[in-house]
């Protein structure tokens, strides 16, 4: 039948188009405005909040270089799969004449195939785009690098090269093979597609066109692979072994050069490869392919394998020793820890007389009251309304009061509208009047009042104490709303909530926020951003958003620090401070990574979980500085980020990123330098790699005989002893300083709790302004002999547990409805030997809990004490006086042995062993004149308080320390002493000219204060 006589295909009807819904339509543009104002107000909010704060060029720069990578990674791989797609579609031969079921599909795929040429490459280099976008710290950190001025002991490369250039090159190659391998595999779906790859029985045939182009794919991916064997040479020295971490013996001598061997094989196949072009034949580069994955199993797998136990293993010690002295070495610089201050400390056991009086200065500053514990005891005595709040866990500073520095538990009163009623929450109340907390309170470290509360220096709303004047409104914290909306024209009443008083027709003061703490919502467009943004329509439509509006959001101390500082691991803890009339919060910053040779690594959120009891993520690192001290204003939320390290490699990279972002250490404030420390968490890391890399010998090392342990805390042991903030002198300082420490146990599965070590680092960093002190930072470990048994921790706990004086008063008062806590254990390195401290408290068993001071442990060898106060528990185990002038002491009552506040029943009328005739008329006299006086303060006092009216207040105890001062004049005369004496008050801070209430109050008075 010739072409014409075939009969006509029958002709299909065009299709009818389907008219599309005006509501659907509608709908689709309605959804794309939405996200597009979603997308909107999240990007112009993030902007104006980088703006505000004066860190535009961090968003900048990061967006840019995510923006930059998205476009050149996704536009090259884009690029790449579209160029093989048309290529492959190019090179197709020409249709036959015959009709295969695969004739169909390529039919049915005809109709999507210019949508497939266009949907592919875009949905690849999407997803290529966002993965190298995400990677853009490597990018920017390898273009900016400095070098460490560290040479690797295997390569001799400058460490940067693994921390900085290794990412950055490895990055390259896996996008290279990526790209190279789905390249190939979409290649070859298209020619089998159109016929380029013709299976014959159990071969197939391809056309030159499609053997071209696979052949060269092919030959990308082996070079590829080579490069990938090739780097990984490299990353022998960051790879963990059994023993140790970084190359050993066997993958120096071993795997090294079974890497270079494997990267000239795939070299080779990849020219085979090439060969293809030619020879068309198929079966040369897939036994190139088997024979090299046959040589990563025998010169990879096997030969490695051999030499690890048949030479290695025999004679591991000797031939793994200099590798072992690598990790040593490395790993020492890494944590900073290859500077420690060893010293072989011969512990006494033997309490001796006066074997505390070289430590006096010690002794006088033991801290007692226990941040872990005493929170409740600040939140009932300071927290005034249930709408303010303390942390749980408290912070310890020091402070310059009369002239000497004193260890200070200190906590901020952060507003929690988690207390307030559910009939008072609602938008007006949460984003409008709670605002702000108010003030902050502090306390002395080493003593407490007679009943056991802590001994406040700073208290109230509004705050008084020793600490001056400073602004005390704190709208940026941990427990603040997630956004709060403030300031009003000057004409309008004050809505924010300042502070309560009793005084106030209302009950309260109220303010408006005059600080430039967030960007401004006066206009629609700023509110209807901010509406969008925060999901709240009230922010459209509410009288209390005035053209003079703030909103403050990004609130907590640590997540502001990481939105200006992404590239800094930060402490788990913002600690407050009160510098240069500002509160400010404190936050340490870390430069890490988990790539410096030889060294190391520690999962370090892990670490900080068994210190603290809770679980975390993980964040592995291998060599970390504390390179960045940042404060936030707890006013306004200025950031300030300070480079404290400025020798760290790594932050002189960033430095470079960010030029503007990072102020020199010489802009640090005389005042804000006395209140910076060294951070806990660097601490917890540095004292447990200590544990094993104390031993600076491999041979010592490798045998792990004298590998010690950090010990599980005495009080919780489901967690690790965390480290104390304490004033103590180490054997070799002059004078006591501000320093951490932490304690060594026996390693070992089965450890006995007998101590090894006893690690402490310098925290004073001094007042000079952009100065720190030359001793700051020193790591000193005292070295405990091995022939002496010291107890740890936990056999000390065991022996205060076991003291049968101590359990009998002990159990008395569990007796009703009171629990006994024990407080910190603590570890001092006084009279020759080294002391433990434990404060015992005391509290309710339900409801109301206030932790108070009643009992205080000592320690020393096997000697223990057990008293009211330290001076009495330390003149049970060194001796009567030993304590004399130690911390511990529990405020003073007023009168002369007057208990309780009475002034006036102190029995003060005779000398010791005198009579009454030798008492003097007129001194008698003016003594009663005194206590009387006291005694009318003390109820002027009372009332003050009950009235809330702290001038009353402070004018009654400025009468109250008239009294007292004309009181021991008078006894003094009294008891024979030189009439010309004058009274020592620099024990116990009187009240200020400036009408401020007592630091430290009466005993008699404590209770009352507390509602204050």
């Amino acid at each position: 039948m010739s072409f014409d006589d075939r009969p006509a295909r029958p002709v299909r009807p065009a299709p009818v188009p389907q008219r599309r819904s005006p509501l659907a339509i509608t709908a689709v543009v309605l959804g794309a405005l939405v996200l597009a104002a979603i997308a909107t107000a999240n990007i112009w909010t993030e902007v104006v909040w980088y703006d505000q704060l004066g860190y535009s060029e961090v968003w900048r720069t990061q967006w840019l270089a995510r923006i930059i990578l998205f476009v050149a990674a996704g536009g090259i791989a884009a690029f790449v799969i579209w160029l093989n797609l048309w290529i492959a579609k190019r090179v197709r031969p020409a249709r036959t004449g015959g009709r295969s079921q695969l004739d169909q599909v390529r039919e049915q795929i005809e109709p999507i195939e210019r949508l497939a040429m266009i949907v592919l490459p875009a949905v690849i280099g999407l997803v290529v785009g966002l993965a190298v976008s995400s990677q853009w710290e490597t990018v920017v950190a390898w273009l900016n690098h400095e070098p460490f001025g560290a040479q690797d002991p295997q390569f001799g490369l400058d460490a940067s090269f693994y921390v900085f250039t290794l990412p950055m090159l490895n990055l390259a190659v896996t996008l290279v093979l990526a790209l190279g391998v789905l390249s190939t595999l979409i290649a070859a779906f298209v020619h089998l597609l159109y016929g380029g790859i013709a299976g014959t029985g159990r071969s197939f045939v391809a056309s030159k066109g499609a053997r071209i182009q696979l052949a060269v794919l092919g030959a990308i991916v082996m070079l590829a692979i080579a490069a990938n064997y090739w780097l990984d040479r490299y990353g022998l020295l960051t790879k963990s072994g059994e023993t140790f971490y970084g190359a050993s013996y066997t993958d120096i001598n071993a795997i090294l050069p079974s890497r270079s061997i494997l990267a000239g094989i795939a070299i080779v196949v990849a020219l085979v490869f090439l060969a293809v072009i030619w020879r068309g034949d198929w079966r040369i580069p897939a036994v190139g392919i088997g024979l090299m994955l046959l040589s990563a199993v025998v010169i990879g797998g096997i030969y490695p394998s051999i030499v690890q136990r048949f030479q290695v293993s025999p004679n591991e010690q000797e031939l793994e020793t200099p590798f072992i002295q690598n990790n040593i070495d490395a790993t020492r610089y890494a944590y900073g820890i290859d500077t420690v201050e060893e010293t072989q400390y011969r512990a006494s056991t033997e309490a001796e007389a006066d074997a505390l009086r070289a430590d006096a200065d010690t002794t006088a500053q033991i801290r007692l009251l226990d941040p872990n514990i005493v929170s409740p005891a600040f939140q009932q005595l300071q927290q005034n309304k249930q709408y303010y709040n303390f942390d749980d866990i408290l912070n310890v500073d020091r402070y310059a009061l009369d002239g000497e520095l004193q260890d200070t538990v200190i906590a901020v009163r952060e507003l929690n509208l988690d207390g307030l009623g559910s009939e008072s929450r609602n938008w007006v109340n949460d984003h409008t009047v709670y605002t702000h907390g108010f003030g902050v309170v502090a306390a002395y470290g080493n003593k407490t009042q007679s009943d056991g509360q802590p001994s406040f220096f700073e208290r109230g709303i509004p705050s008084v104490g020793l600490l001056g004047d400073y602004e005390p409104r704190i709208y940026f914290g941990s427990t603040v709303p997630d956004y709060s909306i403030v300031g009003a024209p000057e004409d309008t009443n004050p809505w924010e909530l300042d502070y309560p008083d009793d005084n106030s027709e209302t009950g309260q003061v109220n303010t408006t926020y005059t600080g430039e703490g967030g960007p401004a919502i006066g206009n629609l467009f700023e509110k209807l951003m901010f509406a969008i943004r925060m999901g709240e329509e009230q922010i459209l439509f509410s009288d209390r958003v005035t053209t003079e509006s703030q909103i403050l959001y990004y609130r907590d101390p640590l997540e502001r620090v990481a939105r200006v500082a992404p590239y800094l691991e930060l402490d788990q803890t913002a600690y407050p401070a009160v510098v240069d009339e500002r509160v400010v919060w404190v936050v340490d910053g870390y430069t890490t990574t988990d790539q410096y040779p030889y060294s190391a690594p520690v999962a370090s959120d892990s670490l900080f979980a068994q210190q603290s009891g809770a679980a975390t993520g993980t964040t592995v690192l291998n060599y970390v500085r504390n390179s960045v001290k940042a404060t936030v204003d707890a006013y306004d939320g200025s950031v300030t980020l300070y480079a404290w390290d400025e020798e760290d490699p790594i932050l002189q990279t960033w430095q470079h990123v960010f030029p503007t972002s990072i102020e020199p250490i010489s802009e640090i404030s005389g005042d804000l330098m006395s209140h910076l420390r060294y951070p806990e968490d660097l601490f917890a890391i540095q004292r447990y790699q200590l544990t094993q890399y104390h031993v600076t010998d491999a041979a010592s090392f490798y045998s792990g005989q004298d590998f010690w342990r950090n010990p599980a805390d005495p009080t919780d042991d489901t967690r690790l002893q965390p480290p104390y903030y304490l004033t103590l002198q180490m054997p070799d300082q002059d004078e006591p300083t501000f320093s951490l420490t932490s304690n060594y146990i026996q390693g070992g599965d089965n450890p006995r709790n007998i101590l090894t070590g006893y690690l402490a680092v310098n925290s004073e960093t001094g007042s000079t302004p952009g100065e720190v002190a030359e001793d700051y930072g020193t790591l000193r470990l005292l070295e405990l002999p091995r022939d002496t048994t010291i107890p740890g921790p936990g056999q000390v706990q065991n022996n205060f547990n076991s003291d049968p004086d101590a359990q009998e008063t002990l159990n008395l008062l569990r007796q009703g409805e009171t629990d006994v806590v024990n407080g910190n254990l603590l570890t001092l390195p006084v009279g020759g030997g080294l002391l433990y401290v434990q404060p015992v408290y005391v509290q309710s068993s339900q409801g109301t809990q206030v932790p108070l001071l009643r009992k205080v442990f000592v320690a020393f060898g096997d000697s223990v004490g057990f008293a009211d106060t330290l001076p009495e528990a330390l003149d049970q185990v060194f001796g009567e006086g030993a304590g004399e002038g130690a911390a511990g002491d529990t405020g003073t009552d007023t009168g002369s042995g007057g208990t309780d506040g009475d002034a006036g029943s102190g029995d003060s009328g005779t000398t010791d062993g005198g009579s009454g005739d030798a008492v003097d008329p007129t001194a008698e006299a003016a003594l009663q004149d005194a206590l009387d006086r006291a005694n009318q303060a003390l109820q002027d006092s009372q009332a003050a308080l009950a009235a809330g009216d702290f001038t009353a207040y402070g004018e009654a105890q400025d009468e109250l320390a008239a009294a007292i001062e004309d009181a021991i004049v008078a006894e003094a005369e009294l008891t024979g002493a030189a009439a010309e004496a004058t009274p020592d008050t620099t024990s116990e801070p009187s009240a200020s000219a400036s009408a401020e209430p007592s630091a430290e109050p009466t005993a008699g008075l404590e209770g009352d204060l507390s509602a204050g």
